[in-house]
């Protein structure tokens, strides 16, 4: 065979077998929380998936990139990081009948811009010994004078209470929920500080007697030698809006406008919200599938039911200018 031939032959061939491309992924998490669900794709389709670990300026980055960036997919937490991707115009839809079919309405975008993964809700810890069952019931019992100096939380600026004060909005209108949050911060126990975990360990040191915080946080707890006390002293309660079900949060993912490896991402995308993907992916997390039919792990199963609030987080996200002049306001941190 003379080199011209075997040139020739050798494209053939690659034609009649392409290469198939990797999918590259900016995260926001830990690469550890979704590398054995990234595994499983890659096991399921041949398709390598590369994470990179993007803690802070994912935006700035992907525009500095532009067209040449090498990343498909973004995947983040909380509504309002979702929002910010969309609004700095560096994502595109995907218009996809099976992310549609697997994910419920009030968890995606309604213009298929970004897509919720897996949930957590925002729930209250409370002290096992100093909290009767029943005393919680509703997110706007926790303005009543009755848990004056009994409540901890941290920063009411934080994404996490941003988004439940959004909630908040959502239910009550911004009148209401200005008093709902004068009423929780004059009940306050302390300045708030620190993250959720540190709101448990107040509770376990006789600080408050309950708290606000993600439902995730109590198996991360019990993973951790010195945080199983903490995590023992409380219970998780679940409390709804007196109209409505609990408030709930999301992991999600987005496809970015360069997305050099679109069809690949595509099938990512899809295999994250198939029934085995949700399950490794809640269960890694301690948190629960989008997929309806998808069961949660054995711990999570153990906090109880948990009945998802239905308003959208689309709305959600359109009060978070809101949510953050009224805690100012209201001087929550102060």
């Amino acid at each position: 065979m003379t080199k011209s031939t075997y040139m020739i032959a050798t494209s053939l061939a690659a034609l009649a077998c392409p290469a198939i491309a990797d999918v590259n992924i900016y995260t926001t998490r830990q690469p550890e929380l979704i590398q054995p669900v990234m595994d499983a794709f890659t096991a399921d389709t041949g398709i390598a998936v590369n994470l990179a670990y993007v803690d802070d300026g994912l935006i700035e980055r992907l525009k500095a990139e532009g067209r040449r960036s090498p990343a498909d997919l973004v995947m983040t937490v909380d509504i309002a990081n979702l929002k910010k991707i969309v609004d700095a115009d560096v994502i595109q839809p995907v218009d996809s009948a099976v992310l549609q079919a697997a994910i419920p309405e009030a968890l995606r975008a309604d213009d298929n811009a970004w897509f919720g993964l897996t949930t957590r809700a925002r729930i209250v810890y409370a002290s096992r010994d100093r909290v009767p069952e029943g005393e919680v019931t509703t997110y706007e019992d926790l303005a009543d004078p009755k848990w004056k100096g009994r409540i901890c939380s941290r920063s009411g600026l934080h994404n996490y209470n941003l988004a439940l004060m959004s909630a908040v909005i959502a239910h009550l209108g911004e009148e209401g929920a200005t008093a709902w949050a004068r009423g929780v911060q004059s009940n306050l126990a302390r300045k708030p500080e620190g993250n959720d975990r540190a709101q448990v360990k107040a509770i376990w040191a006789g600080e408050c007697d309950i708290a606000l915080g993600n439902t995730y946080y109590m198996g991360k707890m019990l993973s951790n030698e010195e945080q199983i006390a903490w995590a023992d002293s409380v219970r998780i309660v679940f409390p709804e809006f007196k109209d409505g079900g609990s408030h709930v949060n999301v992991s999600g993912v987005a496809m970015t406008k360069a997305a050099p490896n679109r069809d690949e991402a595509v099938q990512l995308m899809e295999f994250l919200v198939s029934p085995v993907a949700q399950e490794i992916y809640a269960d890694l997390n301690y948190e629960y599938p989008v997929l309806p039919t998808s069961d949660v792990s054995d711990l999570v199963a153990s906090w109880g039911e948990m009945t998802p609030d239905t308003v959208s987080l689309t709305e959600i996200a359109g009060h978070r200018a809101a949510a953050l002049r009224i805690m100012e306001e209201v001087d929550f941190d102060g």
